[in-house]
């Protein structure tokens, strides 16, 4: 009999120095709060945060793809007009957090471009937030 096991999923870690939120459900690190844009959005089950990156130190080469994974992209009607967005969800646990924005439509949505959107019931303050 073969036995087939499953891969590790290789999870990276975020400096213990920086602030820095985690999925909610597994730990795993999702983004510096340097990177964190704006706290005024609306995901679509609630709150939600902006960011710059979800991209670990030193990947910049490669964002979107080591503890965060990234789904295709499908333009969706939201809030604020049509966007091309992507979901993007924890590679450790699978859970979806939030989407990026690959493309917007108008021209006051542009700055959203390559963005992303973490919803807050599916991300924790983890570290030096004391």
């Amino acid at each position: 009999m073969v036995r087939i096991s499953k891969p590790k999923t290789f999870q990276a870690y975020l400096d213990d120095c920086h602030r820095r939120y985690s999925c909610a459900h597994c730990r795993a690190h999702l983004a510096n709060h340097d990177d964190l844009i704006s706290k005024s959005f609306q995901g679509s089950q609630g709150r939600a945060y902006l960011f710059n990156s979800v991209t670990l130190p030193g990947t910049a080469l490669c964002p979107c793809r080591v503890n965060v994974g990234c789904g295709p992209a499908e333009e969706r009607v939201l809030l604020t007009g049509l966007h091309a967005v992507a979901d993007i969800h924890c590679e450790n646990c699978k859970t979806t957090l939030g989407w990026k924005y690959e493309q917007a439509f108008e021209s006051s949505q542009k700055y959203k471009e390559g963005k992303y959107i973490i919803e807050l019931n599916h991300m924790i303050k983890d570290n030096g937030w004391d």
